[in-house]
C-alpha cells in the first residue's frame, strides 16, 4: 500500500509538471551525473566480462578507474552549486552534504578495487563480476547519500544491501564467507522490514506523501505514539547501517568471513552512506523530536565506544579486531551527530574523510600480509619488520592514526569531534570518548609491538617462512600504490587538517537542511 501510494504520488507530480512545463526542472538529471558515470562503468565491466577472463583482467581495472575518477571529478564540479534544485520529482538532492559523502563512497570504492585485483585473481573468481557487484553497491550508497524521499531511500538502501550480501558470500568455496553472507542477509532483511514498516507509518501520518519535507511538516503537528514508534523503527535501521551497539551483532562475523577487500568497502563506504542517511532523515524529518532521538543516540554512542573498544582487546584476528574497532569509531562519529551544531556536523564529515584513508590503509596491509601468508591472526605478525618493512610501517602509522596519536590525521579528526562535543556541553560523550580512545591505543600499539619489538628468534613461524617480495605480479602494483597513498595522507594529513575542516564546514553551510537545523 505504501509503495502503491508512493507511485501514485510520483505519477501525479510528473503529470502536473508536464502540464506546467516544470518537468525538466523536476527531473534535473544532471544532479546524478556522477552516478551515471559509475553506472556506465558497471555495464561496461559486465560486457567486457563476457569476452572472457583474460580480457576482463586486462580491461576491467582501467574501466573502473575511469568511471570512478569521472564520478569524483563531476562531484567536484557540483560543489557549491548555485540555485540548487531537487532532482527526479524531489526524490534526490545534490547538496554539499550529499556531494561530500558521495565523494567518500566513490573514493572508498576506488581504493577498495585497487586492493582487490590480486586478491580476486588469486581466489579464481571472475574479476568483471566482482567489480560489477561492487559498483552496484557503490551506486546504492551514493544514491542513499542524497535521497530525500522514503521510496528512493528504501530502493537505495536495498541496492546497497543486496549487493553487500553478494559480496560477503563471494568466496563460494569458503564456508566462512557463506556463513557471513547468510548472517548478513538474515539481519539485513530484518532491518529492511523494520525500516519499511516505519516508513509506512510515516506515510500514513503524512496523509499519502513520501517526501521528507512533507514528513517533517506532518511530524511537527503530530505527537502520537505512532510517531514515536516510527522514530524507533527508523533509528534502528540507521543504527544497523552504521553498526552501532546493540545493532552490531552482524559486524564481527561478516568482517571475519567476507573477502578482505569487501570488508574494506563495508567499513567505509557503507558506513558513510549510513551516516548520510542519519543526517538526512533524523535531522531533516525528526527535528520536532530533537531531544528524544539525541538522547537515544547518546546512549548508542556510549555503548558503541565502550563495547567496541573493550571487546577489541580480546581479539586474536586482525579482521575481527578492526570490526570491533569500527564499532567504536562509529561511536566517536555519533558525538558530532548528537551535538547538532555546525562544528559537530563538520567534524562528522571530516572524520569520515580521515577514516577513509587510515582504515583502508590498514586493510591494504592486512590484504598484502594475507596474500603472502594466508593468515590474519595477530600472533602471526610477530617479527614482521624483519621481512617486510613496508607493511610494518604502513600498518603502524594507520593504527596510530586510528588510535588518535598526534600528529596523525586521526588525531585531528578526534580533536574536532571532542571540541564540538565539549562546546555543546556533551561532557559524558567527550569523557567516554577520551577514555575509550586510550583503550583503543592499547590494542593498536599491541599489534605494533608484536611486529616491531620481537627478537628475530621470537618471530612467528609464518614470518620465518615469509616469501620473497615481488611487485611485478598482476594486481600488486595497484595494491602497493593504494597502500602508499593512504599511508602518506594519513601521516601528513594532520598538517592539512584546517583546510579539510573548512571543506567540511562548507559541506554543512551548503546544505539548507543542516543550516535550518542549526539556526
Amino acid at each position: 500500500m505504501f509503495l502503491l501510494g508512493a507511485i501514485s504520488t510520483v505519477a501525479d507530480a510528473i503529470g502536473s509538471g508536464a502540464g506546467t512545463g516544470g518537468l525538466n526542472l523536476q527531473l534535473n538529471a544532471g544532479a546524478i551525473a556522477p552516478e551515471a558515470a559509475v553506472l556506465i562503468a558497471l555495464l561496461t565491466c559486465l560486457v567486457v566480462d563476457l569476452a572472457g577472463e583474460k580480457a576482463a583482467s586486462r580491461w576491467v581495472p582501467p574501466i573502473c578507474y575511469a568511471g570512478l575518477g569521472s564520478a569524483l571529478v563531476l562531484l567536484a564540479l557540483q560543489w557549491n552549486t548555485p540555485d540548487l534544485q531537487p532532482a527526479f520529482v524531489g526524490s534526490f538532492l545534490a547538496d554539499n552534504l550529499a556531494i561530500a559523502f558521495r565523494a567518500v563512497v566513490a573514493a572508498s570504492t576506488l581504493i577498495s578495487l585497487m586492493l582487490s585485483w590480486r586478491y580476486v585473481e588469486r581466489c579464481g573468481t571472475p574479476v568483471g563480476e566482482f567489480a560489477g557487484i561492487l559498483l552496484a553497491a557503490t551506486l546504492g550508497a551514493m544514491f542513499l547519500c542524497g535521497a530525500t524521499d522514503l521510496v528512493s531511500i528504501f530502493v537505495s538502501l536495498e541496492t546497497l544491501s543486496v549487493s553487500s550480501y553478494l559480496l560477503a558470500g563471494y568466496m563460494k568455496r569458503d564456508a566462512r564467507s557463506s556463513e557471513a553472507a547468510l548472517k548478513y542477509l538474515l539481519v539485513g532483511s530484518a532491518a529492511a522490514a523494520v525500516f519499511l514498516y516505519g516508513a509506512s507509518l510515516l506515510y500514513g501520518l503524512t496523509g499519502g506523501a513520501t517526501g521528507l519535507d512533507a514528513v517533517a511538516v506532518a511530524l511537527r503537528t503530530s505527537a502520537s505514539p505512532v510517531t514515536a514508534l516510527a522514530l524507533v523503527f527508523v533509528l534502528a535501521t540507521v543504527a544497523f547501517k552504521i553498526a552501532a551497539v546493540p545493532f552490531h551483532q552482524w559486524t564481527p562475523d561478516v568482517y571475519e568471513g567476507s573477502p578482505t577487500p569487501v570488508v574494506a568497502f563495508l567499513s567505509v563506504g557503507s558506513k558513510a552512506a549510513g551516516f548520510a542517511l542519519a543526517l538526512r532523515i533524523l535531522v531533516g524529518c525528526f527535528d520536532s523530536f530533537d531531544a528524544q532521538w539525541k538522547l537515544l543516540f547518546t546512549v548508542l554512542a556510549v555503548l558503541s565506544m565502550v563495547l567496541g573498544n573493550v571487546v577489541a582487546l580480546a581479539q586474536t584476528s586482525m579482521k575481527r579486531m578492526l570490526a570491533y574497532s569500527s564499532i567504536g569509531q562509529a561511536g566517536f562519529v555519533m558525538i558530532g551527530l548528537v551535538c547538532g551544531t555546525e562544528d559537530g556536523f563538520a567534524a562528522m564529515v571530516l572524520y569520515m574523510a580521515a577514516y577513509l584513508f587510515m582504515n583502508l590503509g590498514a586493510f591494504a596491509c592486512i590484504i598484502l600480509f594475507s596474500l603472502r601468508t594466508g593468515s590474519d591472526r595477530i600472533a602471526d605478525y610477530a617479527g614482521l619488520y624483519q621481512k617486510d618493512p613496508l607493511i610494518t610501517l604502513g600498518l603502524s602509522l594507520c593504527l596510530l592514526s586510528l588510535g588518535g596519536i598526534p600528529p596523525m590525521l586521526g588525531f585531528f579528526g578526534k580533536i574536532y569531534l571532542f571540541f564540538a562535543g565539549w562546546a555543546d556541553h556533551q561532557y559524558l560523550l567527550v569523557v567516554v570518548g577520551l577514555v575509550t580512545s586510550v583503550v583503543s591505543i592499547y590494542y593498536y600499539i599491541s599489534v605494533i609491538k608484536m611486529m616491531v619489538v620481537k627478537e628475530p628468534q621470537e618471530a612467528s613461524e609464518v614470518v620465518k617462512a615469509y616469501p620473497a617480495i615481488t611487485w611485478n605480479v598482476a594486481g600488486l602494483p595497484a595494491l602497493r600504490t593504494a597502500l602508499v597513498g593512504c599511508v602518506i595522507i594519513t601521516a601528513v594529513g594532520g598538517i592539512l587538517s584546517n583546510p579539510l575542516f573548512v571543506w567540511a564546514s562548507e559541506a554543512v553551510t551548503g546544505t539548507p537542511m543542516l543550516v535550518q537545523a542549526i539556526g
